[in-house]
């Protein structure tokens, strides 16, 4: 199980690992299974841990006051879940994240991460790697959402994730992308043609 966490930082590293820095990590990052639609995190609770995932598909999302689902980020293998604002600043969050299908994962609180990071230096050169990432993949969709057409949102989204067509549904691809059900399903008819 530990493998595809250990491959993962491999990845974004040009320092490998040593035997006492993976004895370090096995030992702060703990299995944990989710049923499908089992929760990671609950609105309104603090996110305390960080899970990194070995097998499965999650969501993030919020639920407004009419009670539809707006998703926020889509998870599967090899991503990691969690709601950073409310793990560094302590506070509750807005979101929830469950598991969409069965799912495996490894589990370490932010204290836990951080004393690691203290200790690992491959794991500083990981973060900072996933960071810009992240802040990459933010900018895009933000600028995505305000310029572009339903179209071409779900075109660029089909694009550089072809496997989120098809482990999720379309309800959750068109939340996702901001628009709805039906809209998604016109422009998947219209690009089959």
């Amino acid at each position: 199980m530990y493998q595809n966490l250990l491959s993962y930082i491999n990845q974004h590293t040009t320092m490998p690992l040593t035997s006492v820095e993976i004895g370090l990590i096995e030992a702060a990052f703990q299995p944990k299974k989710l049923r499908k639609k089992q929760y990671f995190l609950q609105e309104g609770d603090v996110s305390k841990y960080a899970g990194f995932i070995v097998k499965g598909a999650m969501r993030q999302y919020s639920v407004d006051e009419r009670g539809v689902e707006h998703i926020v980020h889509l998870y599967i293998e090899n991503y990691w879940a969690n709601d950073r604002e409310s793990s560094i600043m302590l506070t509750p969050s807005k979101y929830n994240i469950d598991a969409w299908e069965d799912t495996d994962l490894l589990i370490v609180t932010r204290a836990d991460m951080l004393d690691l990071i203290d200790k690992i230096p491959a794991l500083v050169k990981m973060i900072r790697s996933m960071d810009e990432r992240n802040a990459i993949a933010n900018q895009r969709r933000l600028s995505s959402t305000i310029s572009n057409t339903a179209e071409k949102r779900y075109e660029e989204f089909a694009e550089n994730h072809p496997q989120f067509i098809q482990r999720f549904p379309q309800h959750l691809i068109a939340s996702f992308l901001g628009i709805t059900k039906e809209t998604l399903s016109r422009i998947r008819k219209q690009s089959i043609k």
